[in-house]
């Protein structure tokens, strides 16, 4: 296994993790821009956008970019996030060439063809209302944007049904040559590579990309507050958060081991109490959304009507438990777990591929694995109850959908948790 890393002259990043023992290769683009670069009034763009880009350009249509990867049984995908767009591709060792150059073309030479737009706004708008018919869709999104109100970082990634409905072919246009720049690219490849064979693809491929500067957007401001939306349904969504850390922190570990034993699998203290020892919710578990420049600490659980108002109790007392009395057994379990899934993750070419371009993305270079397994070593009950003390001393953030008769307000629930 060898780590490269090369900068082309205009600034694109080209890194390659080499696994000489499989025979396949994942590779991506991954581009520093999400929802968060986005003003309000083009709020789902990056997501129309990264949609589009499969629709077609002028050397394939949308059928021929399907078809060509697929053709040597390989898999091509895109995502959107509140920072970045990924295109990315898996295939065997012999055709990374191929998927190079369909990721080149769709993010150089898309036509944005109107019929395909109309189409396009259609399948997006089909996906907005089906997320607002998923409750704990509803509720993430009332939830993040309690956290970071009239912000782009509080907006949903997909945008609203009337936004995508307006925006134009022009718009995408002028937003995709503002934003997909090479010095805030990074093309990562993982699997069976050569650096030298990438590096000689990415100068052929992407040498005409902009050499403009990296992408900004507004810094982050974490405010809290609640969000309330009653539905006749069977259960209630609820969401309890926190102010947390960015990802280049140095308490990202100790947060990481924090999280996992507090609501982060079966062992963890959320599931041991609020499911097996009080069958209040067969489903809870705390998370982290960390950012570039802050992050959420949040809890979620659903449970049934008359449950709520004892669920609510359950998660202050261990909120504030947790501040005082964690043990070193839960810690050492807890690291074990993030160690595993770390080593494990390693085992597969398009995990290795997305943390090498992620790691550039956020410190600027690969983080080697040793150096990460170390930080989790160094976290130890004392950190973590003192790092619990600063997240869960701050100002919450509540959101609650469904039938809501037992959630506390959230004054009560501030008071409560103060």
């Amino acid at each position: 296994m060898s780590i490269n890393t090369s900068v082309m002259a205009n600034g694109l990043r080209v890194a390659s993790d080499s696994m000489d023992t499989v025979e396949t290769v994942s590779v991506g683009l991954w581009i520093e821009v999400g929802s968060r670069h986005e003003s309000v009034e083009v709020n789902g763009v990056t997501h129309l956008l990264e949609h589009m880009a499969f629709k077609g350009t002028e050397r394939r249509d949308a059928r021929a970019i399907a078809e060509e990867i697929e053709a040597v049984g390989g898999h091509l995908n895109a995502y959107t996030t509140r920072e970045s767009t990924a295109y990315y591709a898996k295939m065997l060792k012999d055709n990374l060439e191929l998927a190079v150059d369909i990721i080149a073309d769709i993010v150089q030479n898309s036509i944005f063809d109107p019929q395909e737009l109309t189409r396009e706004r259609a399948v997006i708008i089909q996906e907005i209302n089906q997320a607002q018919d998923t409750p704990d869709d509803v509720v993430f999104d009332n939830f993040q944007a309690g956290a970071y109100p009239n912000q782009a970082l509080g907006r949903p990634v997909m945008g609203s049904a009337r936004l995508i409905r307006d925006l134009s072919r022009e718009v995408i246009i002028e937003y995709m040559q503002d934003h997909y720049n090479a010095p805030g690219m990074i093309l990562a490849a993982a699997g069976h590579v050569e650096h030298g064979q990438l590096l000689a693809l990415a100068e052929s491929a992407f040498s005409n990309l902009p050499s403009r500067g990296e992408n900004s957007h507004p810094s982050s401001r974490y405010v809290g507050g609640e969000s309330r939306e009653e539905r006749e349904i069977e259960q209630a969504h609820l969401l309890l958060g926190f102010e947390g850390i960015a990802i280049d922190r140095p308490d990202f570990y100790t947060l990481s081991v924090l999280s996992s034993l507090f609501g982060g699998g079966m062992s963890s203290r959320l599931f041991q109490e609020a499911r097996e020892n009080h069958g209040l919710v067969y489903n809870i578990y705390s998370f982290l959304s960390c950012y570039m420049d802050g992050g959420l600490f949040g809890i979620y659980a659903n449970t049934g009507e008359k449950e709520v108002e004892a669920l609510m109790s359950l998660l202050c007392r261990e909120i504030e438990k947790v501040q005082r009395d964690v043990t070193s057994e839960e810690v050492n379990r807890s690291r074990a777990q993030l160690k595993a899934s770390i080593l494990m993750s390693l085992e597969s070419t398009f995990a290795r591929c997305e943390q090498l371009a992620r790691q550039i993305m956020v410190f600027g270079r690969p983080l080697p694995i040793a150096e990460i397994i170390e930080k989790v070593e160094a976290v130890d009950a004392a950190a973590v109850m003192r790092l619990a003390g600063r997240i869960f001393g701050g100002t919450p953030t509540q959101a609650a959908l469904g039938p809501l008769s037992g959630v506390k307000r959230y004054d009560k629930m501030t008071e409560k948790l103060g």
